[in-house]
């Protein structure tokens, strides 16, 4: 339980004002996914997007279209996967002009991220009832904006009007236990923890207990971020599962993978870790905006099958978006 108060301004400085409404936030969303491709639209996108401005479709265009797809981190996989498709088309319907190459490269784009399966039971078309409290489990290694991402995603509950509540489980840091807390004080909720090195199924425990008791909407659980062997990831989580299950058979009901988007394909390999061993059913991206690589985002959902739901474009509690396919990829070939 958060036990000291920040001061008001420092607080206030991390958590802005919210939209007053659906179109405000429909808004905010476009701005925030703008915000986070700017640097890959201008950069390997930008290119991607002049070569097709040639007069006709030739060798070279797909040459220089596989170099810059790789470049901007879509992967050697799914980029040849992705120009063998765009090619056959082109084929079968007989495109002669570069801009109708361009536009079928668009549409295999969005397909990649829009045919995605949902896998958990919160989010997506495939999203279902859930007796509260929602049980969110959040798995991703130190240094990726775990922590922040938490506080991002409470946050955005708490301004749809859900009672949160935090469980500070990745109690091998001390540092990441005290990170939550503050968190937990700038948003407004209350966090459950326990001291650096307890076990982390029994902080769960006490959370699960607490948000029966305050009646709490959703559960968000923090875990250690340590991958230095599958087994100690494996039965760490296996046991944060087994406490939970314990109180509701159901849960967890998202397992929401955090990747930071600057590290490339080192994300994919994470990515690829995570979902063998923790059964990962959604990916919140982070730092997107400060890569000029946001590419990631193809080979994750071609590859591994798991939807991206959010991503992060900054510091503060309000820097989060819902993840939108098409508004993604036309905002990576916007003018």
């Amino acid at each position: 339980m958060v036990t000291e108060e920040p001061p008001a301004a420092r607080a206030a400085a991390l958590v802005e004002p919210e939209p007053a409404g659906a179109e405000d936030l429909e808004v905010e969303a476009a701005r925030q996914t703008a915000i986070a491709v700017e640097r890959t639209r201008r950069s390997w996108f930008g290119r991607i997007a002049t070569i097709f401005e040639r007069s006709q479709i030739d060798d070279t265009l797909w040459e220089e279209l596989e170099e810059l797809l790789i470049a901007a981190d879509v992967g050697v996989e799914t980029t040849e996967e992705v120009i063998a498709y765009v090619k056959d088309v082109v084929r079968k319907e007989g495109l002669k002009q570069p801009e109708e190459a361009r536009e079928v490269l668009k549409d295999e784009l969005e397909d990649i991220l829009l045919s995605v399966d949902d896998k958990g039971a919160l989010w997506g078309s495939g999203g279902q009832a859930v007796a509260p409290p929602a049980v969110i489990l959040v798995v991703g290694v130190n240094g990726v904006g775990k922590t922040t991402s938490i506080a991002k995603l409470a946050n955005l509950f708490k301004r749809d009007g859900e009672r949160v509540l935090l469980a500070a489980a990745d109690t091998f840091r001390a540092a990441a236990i005290d990170q939550l807390k503050l968190w937990g004080e700038r948003v407004g909720v209350d966090v459950i923890a326990g001291r650096p090195g307890s076990d982390p199924g029994a902080v769960v425990y006490d959370a699960m207990e607490a948000a029966r008791a305050r009646k709490m909407d959703v559960v968000i659980v923090d875990t250690a971020g340590r991958l230095h062997t599958k087994h100690n990831l494996m039965q760490e989580l296996g046991k944060i599962r087994k406490v939970l299950q314990g109180k509701d058979p159901t849960a967890p009901h998202e397992v929401l993978l955090v990747i930071d988007a600057t590290t490339g394909q080192n994300g994919l390999t994470q990515a690829r870790v995570f979902t063998e061993t923790a059964g990962v059913t959604s990916i919140f991206l982070t730092k997107l905006d400060g890569t000029a690589k946001g590419g990631i985002v193809f080979p994750i959902c071609a590859q591994l099958g798991i939807p991206v739901r959010f991503i992060g474009t900054g510091e503060k509690a309000t820097d989060i978006a819902p993840f939108d396919p098409r508004r993604f990829v036309e905002s990576l070939f916007a003018a």
